[in-house]
């Protein structure tokens, strides 16, 4: 998995960049919202689509351990094998696209 490059990451948080479609998992469970992500990422993938944003949420304040349960989630969802075939890589959003409540994915071209 490889982080999207500067200059692109830059590109998407200035809207110089499109940016194909857009997820929202805030107030999502944790299956619900991996079940989104997933059937999110093959229509992606399959519609080839290049960049997406997913929006975690920042995760409502409290103790550390509960808080952004979504946004600790998400990352470590999109390196597990079933996830790879569709996403190269990602990184965390710019301020104007949700900062660090929202992430950056490149998704895989689909090979006809």
């Amino acid at each position: 998995m490889a982080p999207i490059g500067r200059r692109e990451r830059s590109h998407l948080s200035r809207g110089r960049k499109e940016i194909d479609a857009r997820l929202d998992l805030h107030g999502m469970t944790q299956t619900r919202a991996h079940r989104a992500l997933f059937g999110f990422l093959q229509r992606a993938h399959h519609d080839g689509l290049t960049f997406v944003l997913v929006i975690t949420g920042k995760g409502k304040l409290g103790s550390e351990s509960e808080r952004g349960v979504l946004r600790r989630q998400v990352p470590h969802w999109l390196g597990l094998p079933e996830f790879r075939s569709l996403v190269v890589g990602f990184e965390e959003a710019g301020i104007g696209h949700g900062g660090e409540g929202a992430l950056y994915v490149r998704v895989r071209r689909s090979r006809l």
